[in-house]
This record gives structure tokens, C-alpha cells and sequence, in this order.
């Protein structure tokens, strides 16, 4: 970096002579660019004019939308120079940045602040001295043992990655492949590979989609690509990989002229080890609320380091490209002077798939109750406008709620439009501390083509309002069988017209109309009302409250239930998938 040039524009040329020599400018080093490194870098440069700068990146490109590589494999994005944000080049001249693609830092002399550089191209190391250290190094892909080093076998980190790709299908000879994961990266592969026309399926050891979903929020999902061409194999793990196809744990083979290993990732931690640092409970580097390592003159950000969660209170990595822009601001912010804790991590997700989207905040039931936690469910199936505004399409909402508390610990949705909205809206009202039940309050715009007079969120709050106050208890689905082997009567109370999308076995059908004339028949055992989404049965529920019964709603209805029990069947018979 040209220190002379940065001089000169900080003292105009007449006042050189008589102003005192500046100050040795501050050197900070980081590794990695991307979101959390490169954030990091140019908000330093706005900071701090003279800073000097060096970004040092192991893949050719230092600064490019690695959420976006996925699109550009079907041509969603044309052009891959638009995924380059930055080169080298333009932040020299732009920002003063000394940013060295295809170099890797191999060492810290944490006693001498030095850092050892080596160029991947010329073998030559260099040993920088710095006065601050940032580790952004990401996080690498878990390939799986049987596909380590095997011809036709990618993984999708960098854009180096995706040349690879690219490359291998740009002679139009591939037809089939497989994605070995069903995570988030899987699933946008999976995507985007079949809108390329490659006949794509998806392996996953897990028995359902999108771990962070909860099971019956992801069953459709597995459903929906299977109609839509993706074949998913849930439940399974790819033992062999052979010259173009791969063999499955139950013996199975299945054509693979391209694999994509996507099993997850884990923090690139090696040179934190190397210098000594502390690492988390969870494998990344353990920082602290200024995002400080265990030395105070390293710094870590991105998906190598840990982040508190708000929810579990934990350190654990959220892999969020996001939070990574966010900290490594901060940490800018902190080495030149202007210290601000980090929020703790909520793990806002989203994802399309192939046309339906997926979202989620905070954690899921199954993790809350895991951990002991005492929560209250709220499904709902509202639409993602006015129902008599043409074009509205179902969406599945699902609340956590604290049950002691009322504060919401999760959310998730799948459906078309407003998907996104709505968990938008529910992350920040996590975010500002607000509960359950004052999502009743929360003032949203309305007009029939964007929403309804009682949005989904609002309506989420008067549920949450009516089980806070003790006067609608629930059931869910996948403690219908125990109480109705217990002794509860189920009721339909659907009307006539809505049975022909599917009955729950055991239940009888007494529509709301007909309860004042028929209730007796059930008097003095509990009882469960279902209808098809919750609202109804609601009706039928303080009807029979009032009529003297115990009575409870089965919580999100019919839908909810046929979406948990399809969780289930494929759980157990995970070849339904392909069906």
C-alpha cells in the first residue's frame, strides 16, 4: 500500500514541511474475504484513512456472493462476473486494500504479532507483522469418506468451486446427479441442477429435510420435490462412489455423472489451533462480545467463530452470511475505537425450493423440548393475502412460545408468497424483546392484494393471547393418539364439503352447527374438536366449554396433523419420498 499517497491527502501539500510526522499507521491483517473478512476490511478504510490493510485469501477471488453460487448452475444468474463484487485490483484503488488472492496464512507468531503468508502459486512465505489479526477463514465442507478425492465429486464453498462445475457440465454430457445432503446448500443444488434439466436426487442420512425445520414443516417439502421430479432418499448414505454412479447403504446404485457433496461444514480452525487460541464447546474459535479470541489482538468472525444464541443462550457457529457482514463491521468498529457488543444470533434462515419457500427463526420444538424447555405450539394455515384478492396462496405458519413466559423462542414457515414477511416480522419482533401475545398489536400495512385486516402474524397473537390466558388448550398432533387412547372422544366439526380432503381414523363427524343438539352424547368424557386449520374448531371448542365439557383444540387442525403424519410414514418408510 502507497502510505506516501494517503499522506499527502490527509495534509495538503502547503502544511507538509511544518506538521509533526504522523503517527505509524495501524496494520491489520485479515484472513479470509468474503462476507465477514471483507466487511471487516473496507469498514476499516472508512474508519481510518491510514490505515494499512491486508486481506489474505486462500481461493482466486476475495470478494463475491457465495449465497448466489448455486444460480448461476441453472442460469437463474447469467453471468458469472456478477458474483465477483470485488477484485484485488479495485479495492487497491478504491479503498487502499492490499488484498492477495491464492495466499494462505500457515502460521501465527502470536509473542512477535507476525503472520506467515504463503503464495499458493510461487511456494514463497512472507512474514507480516500485524497490529491486529481478523480470522475469517469460513468454514470447510464434511465430505464423507466415500467421496473424498473421487472423480466427478464437488463441493460448493468458493468460486474456484463452482468453475469446477461448470466446467465439468459444460459439454452437456452429464444427465444425472446426485446431492449427498439435505440441508440448506443440498437443497439449493438440488434446485437449481433441475432447472438445468439433470435428472437430480437427494441423499440424506437424516429422515427429513431442512433440520431446522421441524418435522411436520418439512414433510411437504420432500413431497413437493418428488412431484416436481427431485427424487429424495431420506434415511441413507452413500457407501461407494463408483465411475459414474454411487452405491447406497442398502445396496441400491444409482446413476451419478456428477455428485455434490453438501453434508454440512465445519469451522476452519487449524490456524487458530496452531497459534493457540481457545476453541467453543461446539469446535469454532470461542470469541467473546466484542468478538476478541482469547488473545485481545485477534479477532474472529464468520463461520469459523462461535456466536451467542438468544434462544439457547449457548455459543454455538450460526453459518449466516448476514451475521458474518454484521461482525466483521463490528469488529472494524472495535479496532478503531468504537466498541459495540454483538447481539446475540436469532439464525434468520430462508430457502427456496423449487418454488415454495422455507424459513425459520430461532429454534424448533423438537430442540426446545429436547432441552427441557416447557413450550406452547401454535400452528396456523392462513394465505398470504385476502382470499378474495385473486392469487393468494397457503402458507404453514408455527409459533414456540415459552410457556411460563410468553416469550417467543421460534417460528417457521412454508408456503408461496408472504413467507418471507412473516418471518421478517417475527424475527424482529424477537429481536425487540416483544411476547407472543403482543403480536395482536403489532400494526402492519394492509390492502387485499398484500394481506389480510388480520394479517397471519396478528393472527398468531390472538392465538397466543387465548393460550396465555388458559381459555383454549390445545393438543398437538403427535399426542392425538395418546389421549384418544386414553379415553378422549375426537370430534370433525369440519362441514360436510371439506371431509373429501381426508378424515382422521377414529374421529366422528359432528359439524358446529349440530353440537348444541348432540353434546350430551359425550357427556363426561374429554374431548378433542378438529376442523381443518384450528379457526373452526375454536368456535366448537368455547361452545362446549360453555356447555360445561373439557374440551381442547387439536392445534392447526386436520393440516397439521396429515402433515405430521406423513412426517412420520416417511421416518419409517423413507422410500415413500420417491413416490
Amino acid at each position: 500500500m502507497d502510505l506516501d499517497t494517503h499522506a499527502v491527502f490527509l495534509y495538503p501539500r502547503g502544511m507538509q514541511s511544518s506538521s509533526p510526522a504522523p503517527a505509524p499507521a495501524h496494520r491489520t491483517i485479515i484472513v479470509g474475504g468474503v462476507a465477514g473478512g471483507m466487511s471487516a476490511a473496507t469498514r476499516l478504510r472508512r474508519n481510518d484513512a491510514t490505515a494499512e490493510i491486508v486481506v489474505v485469501e486462500r481461493s482466486g477471488a476475495v470478494s463475491f456472493a457465495n449465497c448466489g453460487l448455486p444460480y448461476h448452475v441453472s442460469g437463474t444468474i447469467a453471468e458469472r462476473s456478477a458474483l465477483e463484487l470485488q477484485s484485488p485490483e479495485r479495492l487497491r484503488d478504491r479503498f487502499g486494500i492490499d488484498a492477495r488472492v491464492r495466499h494462505e496464512a500457515i502460521a501465527i507468531d502470536r509473542a512477535a504479532k507476525t503472520v506467515s503468508i504463503r503464495s499458493l502459486d510461487t511456494g514463497h512465505v512472507a512474514v507480516e507483522p500485524y497490529d491486529s489479526l481478523v480470522l475469517s477463514p469460513g468454514a470447510a465442507p464434511a465430505v464423507p469418506a466415500a467421496l473424498r478425492d473421487r472423480p466427478g465429486v464437488f463441493a460448493l464453498r468458493t468460486l474456484d468451486d463452482l468453475d469446477a462445475i461448470m466446467a465439468h457440465l459444460g459439454d452437456g454430457s452429464p444427465t444425472d446427479a446426485v446431492v449427498v445432503g439435505g440441508g440448506f446448500i443440498g437443497i439449493e443444488m438440488a434446485d437449481n441442477l433441475h432447472r438445468r434439466g439433470i435428472r437430480t436426487t437427494v441423499v440424506t442420512r437424516g429422515e427429513q429435510l431442512l433440520p431446522s425445520l421441524d418435522a411436520e414443516l418439512a414433510a411437504p417439502l420432500a413431497d413437493h420435490l418428488a412431484r416436481e421430479g427431485v427424487a429424495v432418499e431420506l434415511l441413507r448414505t452413500v457407501t461407494h462412489r463408483g465411475e459414474r454412479s454411487v452405491t447406497l447403504d442398502d445396496g441400491r446404485e444409482l446413476p451419478a455423472d456428477l455428485v455434490i457433496a453438501a453434508t454440512g461444514v465445519v469451522p476452519e480452525t487449524a490456524l487458530a489451533v496452531q497459534a493457540g487460541l481457545e476453541l467453543g464447546a461446539s469446535g469454532g474459535i470461542a470469541v467473546d462480545e466484542l468478538h476478541r479470541t482469547s488473545d485481545p489482538s485477534i479477532y474472529a468472525v464468520g463461520d469459523a467463530a462461535e456466536k451467542s444464541h438468544r434462544i439457547s443462550g449457548d455459543a454455538r457457529p450460526v453459518t449466516l452470511a448476514g451475521l458474518a457482514n454484521r461482525h466483521g463491521r463490528a469488529v472494524a468498529d472495535t479496532i478503531t475505537g468504537s466498541p459495540k457488543p454483538a447481539v446475540p444470533a436469532l439464525g434468520t434462515a430462508i430457502i427456496d425450493v423449487l418454488g415454495v419457500t422455507a424459513a425459520s427463526v430461532g429454534l424448533g420444538e423438537r430442540e426446545l423440548r429436547a432441552a427441557g424447555r416447557e413450550v406452547r405450539v401454535i400452528h396456523s394455515h392462513p394465505l398470504s393475502h385476502a382470499g378474495y384478492y385473486p392469487g393468494a396462496e397457503a402458507m404453514s405458519l408455527k409459533l414456540i412460545v415459552d410457556a411460563r413466559t410468553d416469550e417467543i423462542l421460534g417460528a417457521q414457515a412454508v408456503g408461496g408468497q408472504g413467507v418471507d414477511t412473516r418471518i421478517d416480522v417475527i424475527a424482529t419482533a424477537m429481536g425487540a424483546g416483544l411476547a407472543a401475545s403482543d403480536l395482536a398489536d403489532v400494526e402492519l400495512a394492509y390492502a387485499p392484494q398484500y394481506g389480510s385486516a388480520k394479517d397471519p402474524v396478528n393472527m398468531l397473537g390472538y392465538i397466543a393471547e387465548n393460550r396465555a390466558s388458559g381459555d383454549a388448550p390445545t393438543v398437538q398432533w403427535h399426542e392425538l393418539d395418546a389421549e384418544v387412547a386414553a379415553g378422549a372422544v375426537l370430534l370433525d366439526v369440519r362441514a360436510r364439503g371439506q371431509l373429501a380432503e381426508g378424515r382422521i381414523p377414529g374421529a366422528d363427524w359432528v359439524p358446529v352447527e349440530a353440537l348444541r343438539a348432540r353434546h350430551e352424547e359425550f357427556r363426561g368424557r374429554p374431548v378433542i374438536v378438529h376442523c381443518r386449520v384450528g379457526q373452526g374448531a375454536h368456535t366448537a371448542q368455547r361452545l362446549l366449554a360453555e356447555l360445561g365439557h373439557d374440551v381442547r383444540n387439536l392445534d392447526g387442525g386436520y393440516l397439521t396433523w396429515r402433515d405430521g403424519m406423513r412426517a412420520r410414514e416417511l421416518a419409517t418408510a423413507p422410500e415413500l419420498a420417491a413416490a
